[in-house]
């Protein structure tokens, strides 16, 4: 069964930690005095701010960072402050902890997939959601932001999205999980595959199409997408059209033909501004109809 961290109240603590690349420190000090502002205890773990080539530290650091953050009594979220590259040199270092022990709260998208991978191996539902940036430069009580905060709060609210001209209708139940797609291909085949029979949803960024073409054919070949109860296509942002296709969704529809499952294109998450939260490694009611639907349980 899910785990689901303690509901965050007035006074906890939320850790700040970055695990993968280099964050500017303003936009981490203006998302700690945003959650300071909602009576939040915010720590800023010694290395979030740091620089160590392209990463936020070396991997001791950063690994040091995130253990403490897991295992200290006191905090009950960690706010990962932006993606990049980087969160894969500690799965296995954190995968040897006993987090179930005292399950925390995370939170980040992006290079975070793979922490959100692990989470859902140890069975501890996680926020897929926006990090450090969105909590500084926009509102609180903007859609998503609230959401995110709620949640943090023990709410788990049903989502809802339009339809799409290449959706495949239907309903089904079983655990949410994915991410963005290249870093969950990166660990098809390790103890953090979590492609066999979820309800996934994938998004990326920067990916030419032909590029996401070919890890959508290492999913077919490998049999992960036959394996799955459900799909969401979620925003492939900052590409380019190519001689072959226009618009990546023309790319992605054909590659699904033979699967007999729910699947919603076009769903609000990923890199950009409104980037739906979502409770991921809990169990879900899909449903796709004139909309989609998402329903916890």
């Amino acid at each position: 069964m899910p785990i689901f961290p303690r509901p965050l109240q007035k006074g906890d603590t939320i850790a700040i930690v970055s695990p993968a690349s280099i964050i500017d420190p303003a936009l981490v000090e203006r998302a700690a005095s945003s959650l300071s502002s909602l009576d939040f205890n915010v720590k800023i773990m010694p290395h979030a701010l740091s620089t160590y080539g392209s990463y936020a530290g070396s991997i001791e650091n950063r690994l040091a960072d995130l253990t403490d953050a897991l295992l200290d009594p006191t905090v009950r979220a960690i706010l990962c402050s932006r993606g990049g590259y980087g969160c894969v040199h500690l799965l296995d270092a954190i995968d040897s902890l006993n987090i179930e022990a005292d399950p925390k709260w995370l939170i980040g998208f992006s290079d975070v997939s793979a922490l959100h991978a692990l989470m859902s191996k140890h069975n501890i539902v996680s926020i897929h959601g926006s990090m450090a940036k969105a909590l500084a430069l926009e509102p609180l009580d903007t859609p998503f932001n609230s959401m995110l905060l709620n949640m943090l709060r023990g709410e788990r609210p049903n989502l809802q999205f339009p339809g799409h001209k290449f959706n495949r209708q239907g309903t089904t139940t079983g655990r949410l999980v994915g991410g963005n797609l290249a870093v969950l291909q990166a660990l098809i085949g390790t103890h953090y595959d979590i492609f066999n029979d979820a309800i996934l949803f994938i998004e990326d960024v920067a990916e030419p199409i032909y590029k996401i073409e070919r890890i959508l054919y290492q999913l077919r070949l490998t049999g992960r997408l036959s394996s799955l109860k459900g799909l969401i296509i979620g925003q492939f942002t900052l590409y380019e059209a190519d001689k072959n296709f226009s618009n990546i969704y023309d790319m992605i529809a054909p590659m699904l033909y033979g699967l007999n499952i729910p699947i919603a294109f076009d769903a609000p998450i990923g890199h950009i501004r409104d980037n739906m939260p979502l409770l991921h490694g809990s169990e879900v009611v899909f449903s796709v109809t004139s909309s989609s639907q998402i329903s916890y349980l």
